[in-house]
């Protein structure tokens, strides 16, 4: 297999860390891959990024979010060990024995999540998952005096976990979901820019906030934008490993291409051009059936003012919302590729109603 290495935006997006809420860090290395380059470039109160190329009367909209879920420090007892809450969906049982990092006013904590040994637990505390409030995090303080000098109430942490490659071109990280989507949008705004552009239609790519705790950028964003299409950039369940049921959930496999969704949340005139542009480019696919309105930023793109005709793009993720969330870069430059050329190839009066 050929090992292939990520470029240095993706690997300064992977590095950041931006939990629900602080995306600071991910905006900060969106700003400098996208300002130089873009015609037009803004932020929001919400913490949204905003590259455009092109001038056109028409909008296409892609968005990527750069939140990560996290934890939310929530009290510090006299001990001096921290507790919290979770920003966003995390599994339990992964939780304890972990590195963290803390965000806070004057840099980086580091600590430790810990619980009870397995040595001092009883036969059903053995069996049990424990509950948030059950796990802490342990920073060496001695006292609460001490741990209140380092960390607030409000700041923010996440697993100290970085880019790291397995074999070829998989690897493993923190965070894909979905800094692998956001590095996307941008790398396909890039090269539409070198291309100079659709004389139809400009581009906006978004870095959107907070999509882990309910889409929040995204609604905010694509109110702004006011786009006519939108594209959702997002990761998406790999079922190729043990114990998953494909009759269940269909089947998605790393390294195979960018996933394309279709379903309600899709507009059907969107789905069928971006199948037309991965057969047209030699572009490697698999088509995933989304029932219902999905959890990404998709959901809220739809729904925008008058409704925009709205596709998502997914790349295939295994062990996602874990320390070891791991993706093919194949499947990553899959994605930029087929965005990029929808993006070229949409025309004015092109009708997307149905």
């Amino acid at each position: 297999m050929e090992t292939i290495k990520p470029d240095a935006f993706l690997e300064t997006l992977m590095a950041t860390k931006s939990p629900t809420g602080a995306e600071t860090q991910a905006a900060c290395a969106v700003d400098a891959f996208a300002k130089p380059f873009a015609d037009a470039y803004s932020r929001d109160v919400l913490g949204n990024r905003f590259a455009t190329v092109g001038n056109a009367e028409k909008t296409i909209m892609f968005a990527g979010h750069i939140d990560e879920i996290g934890l939310i420090i929530s009290h510090i007892d006299n001990d001096g060990f921290l507790f919290f809450q979770q920003l966003g969906g995390h599994d339990n049982i992964m939780l304890s024995g972990r590195r963290v990092a803390i965000l806070t006013k004057n840099g980086i904590v580091r600590g430790v999540t810990g619980k009870k040994a397995i040595h001092l637990m009883d036969a059903k505390e053995r069996k049990d998952v424990p509950e948030t409030h059950q796990i802490w995090i342990d920073i060496g303080a001695k006292s609460k005096d001490e741990a209140e000098s380092l960390v607030e109430i409000g700041d923010s942490a996440v697993f100290e976990c970085g880019l790291e490659h397995l074999h070829g071109s998989r690897y493993a990280a923190r965070a894909f979901d979905d800094k692998a989507g956001c590095y996307c949008a941008f790398e396909a705004l890039r090269r539409i820019k070198e291309k100079g552009g659709n004389p139809d239609f400009k581009i906006t790519a978004v870095a959107t906030s907070q999509e882990e705790i309910g889409t929040r950028g995204a609604w905010t964003a694509s109110y702004s934008v006011n786009p006519q299409i939108g594209i959702a950039i997002d990761v998406e369940h790999a079922t190729d490993f043990p114990t998953c049921d494909i009759r269940r959930y269909g089947l998605i496999k790393l390294g195979a291409g960018v996933v394309i969704s279709r379903g309600p949340n899709i507009n059907p005139v969107v789905f069928e051009r971006l199948v037309e542009c991965a057969k047209k480019n030699n572009i490697p696919y698999q088509i995933n059936a989304e029932p219902r309105p999905t959890g990404t930023d998709a959901r809220i793109l739809q729904m925008t003012r008058r409704g925009v005709a709205t596709g998502l793009l997914g790349i295939p993720l295994r062990y996602m919302h874990t320390p070891a969330e791991t993706a093919d870069l194949q499947d990553v430059q899959s994605c930029a590729a087929l965005l990029e050329a929808f993006a070229l190839s949409v025309r004015k009066e092109d009708d997307f109603t149905f």
